[in-house]
């Protein structure tokens, strides 16, 4: 089944490293050019933006804090400049500010609610006029199977993805009659940065908790998303697609 990609553009939110940086490269590799929005990674987004270029794809790194709204605007009025237009948003950004909830700060909750949720919101509201009135779109929000189950010491990012599934939901039945997909990917745990600094028995647990005896790795979760923006997904919204190797009891 090909992905049929060439000639579509996507945005990606939280592309300068990890899940959001294979998410790109599968997309370009699909034959999507692409817009890489990150802040903190600016830099890692840039480069690889560079490298995308270098395969014949037109890609542009823009530095945004996903928690600005107009920001948001700014974001999806710049990428179809770059790039002549826009087909597919993928919001990926998040952060994890972990704590018991008698030990988490009223920062610490905000933080992780402001970018993991608001920062979904305020992408999702920039394309949903230019989707709705081309009568075509894709959008994928990267939530977490945390945010279906839970987990100690995460009530702050649980709460957010749980919120990132149910806006999913919500704007595919706002957006489908307009043409536009709305779908959730839900991974598990992913070797990454983040996974990389946890203590070793927080991976081991997981991967004791898989089905498969094994963590994601980012491409696995970028293989997903390119899939949902592919026409073979045409009449696939609303859904929720956990890529947690059978982690999510």
């Amino acid at each position: 089944m090909a992905l049929a990609l060439e000639g579509q553009a996507a945005l990606i939110t939280g592309a300068g490293r990890g899940i959001g940086a294979s998410i790109a490269l599968g997309m370009a590799q699909a034959g999507c050019d692409v817009a890489l929005v990150d802040l903190g990674e600016f830099a890692a987004a840039d480069v690889l933006a560079t490298a995308i270029r270098a395969t014949g794809r037109r890609a542009i790194a823009l530095k945004a804090d996903v928690t600005d709204v107009d920001g948001a605007e700014r974001a999806v009025a710049a990428a179809r400049e770059a790039l002549g237009r826009l087909d597919h948003l993928v919001c990926n950004a998040g952060i994890t500010r972990d704590g018991m909830i008698w030990k988490m700060s009223e920062a610490a909750w905000d933080d992780v609610i402001d970018v993991n949720l608001k920062g979904c919101f305020a992408y999702c509201r920039a394309v949903a006029p230019l989707f709705r009135a081309q009568g075509w779109g894709h959008i994928v929000n990267i939530a977490s199977v945390n945010g279906l189950r839970g987990k100690a010491g995460q009530s702050n990012y649980g709460a957010s993805k749980a919120g990132v599934i149910s806006l999913t939901k919500t704007l595919a039945r706002e957006l489908g009659p307009k043409g536009v997909n709305v779908n959730c990917v839900a991974p598990g745990m992913v070797r990454s940065e983040m996974s990389d600094r946890l203590p070793p028995e927080v991976v081991a647990r997981a991967v004791g908790e898989s089905a498969l005896g094994r963590i994601a790795e980012p491409e696995d979760v970028a293989a997903v998303v390119v899939f949902l923006c592919s026409p073979g997904a045409r009449h696939v919204t609303g859904e929720v697609i956990r890529v947690d190797g059978g982690q999510c009891a």
